[in-house]
């Protein structure tokens, strides 16, 4: 009932009380009908009362159910509008995740490595290159004196390129070429031809095993063509090394059955303190081998073997000793196959290959059976500083039966040895290098930049050698090969972990006589001043 029906009912109801009122007045009606319509006056009130409570109620219900309504709505629109978006970003390809890489590749010392990523399996490219230039003041003693000059100029002593690395952590190989060696050799059959040749070829194709690790050490066990940790000087790596040439003591020695481009198959076990190591050895790479050629003359393969025990018997936080012994057998040099003849020469350049002629050289030894070589090494470090030296012992049996006589000679016996001393002048140290028992070469703490304000690091050193190629001189079946003494001097300058610069100045006396039986003077003397460009990673 809206309210205007309810304000007329009323105004209705007391307009008849009013005309009732009237009435009684002037017809005198009885009270009772007074009261009567005061009841129902009174009931219309209430009534009138309770449809105003209802309609109060009924607005605030139908406000709360339009707001009600309207909050749904917006739920129902805002329900849609996801669901449009879900369905548009559906609409989308979206980029999946990106699996982790297999490989990791970094570059330790600049050399580019990649491993997978557990690291158990490594393939990294190595490098170096020795370019060396400089130049002899030759003096021979006489006109009899061969060679009477040595030509100066340039080398490319080193120039190596190959891979390096490990198969399920255990396996470790190395595959290297060298380039280098553009004036080592000269061979050919013409007269006038020296022997030998460019040693160019494959200088590292092995493979090793380091899993077994027994009495708390490591192991390796290898084969192929490698560079053997035999005598100190030859067990640090030529990146290291304080000279541009190793001494030619121990160069006569690795030359033997050792040394670079050598096959061989043996083990050495190491730890912090101790190396010991032994290996069957075979020809050299390029050496030739044939039982049918003729031009050049087919020869059979040598057989050898070396061993060396070494290690650093003290050691603390800037000082260290190292003592060692080494031992070689040639136990079956070549054998030329169609002269039937077996020989070996010892011979060295004069501590510089820019010029590769030797100037002590035993020529080649007929007969021989085999050869030995013993040597001790020691060396010690105190910060900057290390001393190093190496003596020899060299045995030459004659005693093959052979188509050149006289046969059953006695043995030769000849020695040498070297001691050298570096400083660095800026404080680095060289550390010890376990696996091979040898010293790594000078990191500098500061490497050269104009931007960064570091001059790299820098040493001074020095050598002494001393090899002699005599023996049973005065008699027929004697070998002059001469007595050479050399001194060195060097600057080498760090720039980086990469990159050196090395100068050696020398100073070498040979004494020689013609033949064993006559005393003529043919020895000499020389200065050279070299110096190499090195990069290698």
């Amino acid at each position: 009932m809206s309210r205007t029906r309810i304000a007329a009912t009323a105004i209705g109801l007391a307009g008849a009380l009013a005309a009732s009122q009237a009435q009684a007045q002037s017809a005198s009606s009885s009270e009772q009908e007074i009261a009567l319509l005061k009841q129902q006056l009174k009931i219309l009130e209430q009534k009138l009362d309770k449809l105003q409570s209802q309609t109060a109620a009924n607005t605030a219900a139908a406000a709360k159910a339009k707001a009600e309504a309207k909050a749904e709505a917006k739920a129902e629109a805002r329900s849609e509008a996801k669901a449009a978006i879900a369905n548009a970003n559906a609409a989308v390809p979206v980029k999946a995740t990106v699996p982790a890489s297999g490989v990791v590749v970094t570059m330790p010392n600049n050399r580019p490595t990649i491993c997978t990523a557990d690291q158990a399996n490594c393939v990294a490219i190595t490098g170096r290159l020795h370019w060396d230039v400089g130049g002899y003041d030759y003096r021979p003693n006489t006109a009899a004196t061969v060679p009477q000059k040595l030509d100066s100029g340039e080398n490319v002593r080193r120039a190596r390129i190959g891979v390096t690395g490990k198969f399920f952590n255990d396996w470790n190989f190395a595959l290297i070429y060298d380039f280098g060696g553009s004036s080592d050799g000269f061979g050919g059959a013409a007269p006038g031809s020296l022997p030998g040749g460019g040693v160019s070829g494959v200088e590292n194709a092995y493979l090793s095993y380091t899993g077994l690790k027994p009495f708390g050490g490591k192991m390796a066990i290898e084969a192929g063509i490698m560079d053997l940790p035999y005598t100190m000087d030859e067990a640090t790596s030529s990146n290291d090394i304080m000279f541009m040439e190793r001494a030619s003591p121990g160069v006569i020695a690795t030359n033997i059955a050792a040394g670079d481009f050598r096959s061989a198959a043996g083990t050495r076990w190491y730890n912090d303190v101790l190396w010991i190591g032994g290996y069957v050895t075979g020809p050299s790479t390029g050496a030739i081998h044939s039982a049918s050629s003729t031009s050049p003359a087919g020869t059979s393969e040598q057989y050898g073997a070396v061993a060396r025990v070494a290690g650093q018997v003290v050691s603390g936080k800037d000082y260290s000793i190292h003592l060692g012994a080494d031992a070689e057998w040639l136990i079956q040099p070549p054998r030329n196959l169609i002269a039937n003849t077996q020989t070996l020469t010892l011979s060295d350049r004069p501590e510089l290959r820019l010029d590769p002629t030797t100037l002590v050289s035993t020529g080649a030894i007929a007969n021989v059976s085999g050869a030995q070589v013993y040597s001790v090494e020691a060396a010690a470090t105190y910060g900057p500083l290390i001393l190093q030296g190496e003596y020899f012992w060299y045995n030459v049996d004659r005693g093959a039966n052979t188509s050149v006589v006289p046969t059953g000679l006695p043995s030769l016996k000849f020695q040498g040895g070297y001691a050298q001393a570096g400083y660095v002048l800026t404080g680095e140290s060289r550390t010890y290098n376990a696996a091979n028992a040898a010293y790594n070469g000078v990191k500098p703490a500061h490497p050269f930049s104009l931007d960064g304000g570091g001059w790299g690091a820098w040493e001074i050193a020095g050598r002494f050698s001393t090899i002699d190629l005599n023996n049973q001189l005065a008699t027929p079946a004697g070998i002059a090969g001469g007595r050479q003494t050399v001194y060195t001097l060097a600057l080498n300058w760090y720039v980086n972990g990469n990159v050196r610069f090395m100068l050696d100045y020398l100073h070498g006396t040979v004494s020689k006589q013609a033949s064993p039986v006559s005393t003529a003077d043919v020895g000499s003397k020389f200065d050279a001043i070299a110096m190499r460009t090195q990069f290698a990673f």
